[in-house]
């Protein structure tokens, strides 16, 4: 695998909260305005009201669909007849092949070879050809340039583009709209782009809300980049949560992460399965374990500070529901 440092990203080529309203406009005729959802139960355990943003529900089953789209949709005629490459590890790779359908785009996708059945099906199914890898000994950013290279295709980053940050902003834009300002919000962390345009949703129609980004323990690159002010990279983690496991934050998603999140924390597997128990015994919902990472997060800051929370209105975002019903069954079983 390679192991070269990220370049630092143009300033002046990061997103802003007219961007992320500029993408609400544009995907509002594709993408679902998801719901927010409650539970008596979820706010007596917390002492809080939770409201939150349930993106499982989104098109292709996650909220990737958002800046997936927000990008082809951007993207001049000659660069879609071309196709696009894109690499990711399931939802990514489901939402790029999504959106290129939609738009009439060639797609191929980079995933590797241990990703979900549901998801590689998915995204075969949508009319993408899937490039397999392998995510513990082979770089895939590298593979999809290389593609991108050979066969002139345009690269659609999982995270770390101006496009895509301002789409999945749109997420959390919806869900200040829908309740109102709120006390404190936490947002699943991979690779940082739903964090980062939540970043600037948040500053934007919340600005005393204090944002919290949650990543799994195993993969700490976050938390870790945050307190020494530079990005860092490491190993790819194995966890549960397969959407989330990142080596490293993005050279556009860490600057706002860095400048404006609160803090990060992180949780462990069976914090996520604990949360995916509750989501489909209490409201009846599919998650993936990596859609639980903002819940599983929002439970361990208050039970970790609980006089801190105490009465707080508090969003929480799902970021997936892209599971196999097999692997779902095992686990929450």
């Amino acid at each position: 695998m390679s192991t070269a440092a990220p370049t630092a990203a143009d300033p002046l080529d990061l997103p802003t909260i007219d961007d992320v309203r500029a993408a609400a406009g544009r995907i509002r005729e594709a993408a679902h305005r998801t719901p927010v959802l409650t539970s008596r139960l979820v706010d007596a355990e917390v002492g809080a009201q939770v409201f939150v943003k349930a993106e499982n529900l989104q098109r292709s089953g996650s909220f990737k669909f958002r800046g997936a789209f927000h990008t082809l949709s951007r993207l001049p005629d000659a660069q879609r007849a071309a196709g696009v490459v894109a690499f990711s590890s399931g939802n990514h790779a489901q939402a790029v092949a999504l959106a290129a359908s939609i738009l009439h785009v060639p797609a191929t996708i980079v995933m590797p070879t241990d990703a979900p059945a549901a998801k590689l099906a998915a995204t075969r199914g949508y009319g993408a050809e899937v490039v397999a890898y392998d995510r513990y000994t082979e770089d895939r950013e590298a593979i999809a340039t290389r593609l991108s290279r050979d066969r002139g295709l345009t690269l659609v980053p999982p995270y770390d583009h101006p496009d895509v940050i301002a789409g999945q902003g749109t997420a959390v834009l919806e869900l200040l709209e829908d309740t109102g300002p709120l006390d404190a919000l936490f947002v699943c962390l991979g690779g940082g782009g739903l964090l980062s345009g939540s970043l600037l949703s948040a500053q934007a129609l919340a600005p005393d809300c204090a944002v919290y980004g949650v990543e799994p323990r195993a993969g700490d690159d976050g938390l870790q980049s945050l307190r020494a002010g530079r990005i860092v990279r490491i190993e790819t983690p194995r966890t549960l949560a397969d959407g989330a496991a990142t080596p490293y934050l993005g050279t556009r998603t860490f600057p706002i992460i860095r400048d404006l999140v609160t803090d990060i924390v992180t949780v462990d597997d069976d914090e996520l399965v604990t949360a995916m128990r509750m989501f489909a015994s209490r409201m009846k919902i599919v998650t993936e374990p990596t859609g639980c990472l903002a819940f599983a997060g929002m439970r361990a800051a208050v039970a970790a500070d609980p006089q801190r929370f105490a009465g707080a209105r508090i969003g929480v975002t799902i970021s997936g529901g892209n599971i196999d019903l097999d692997r779902f069954a095992a686990l929450v079983g």
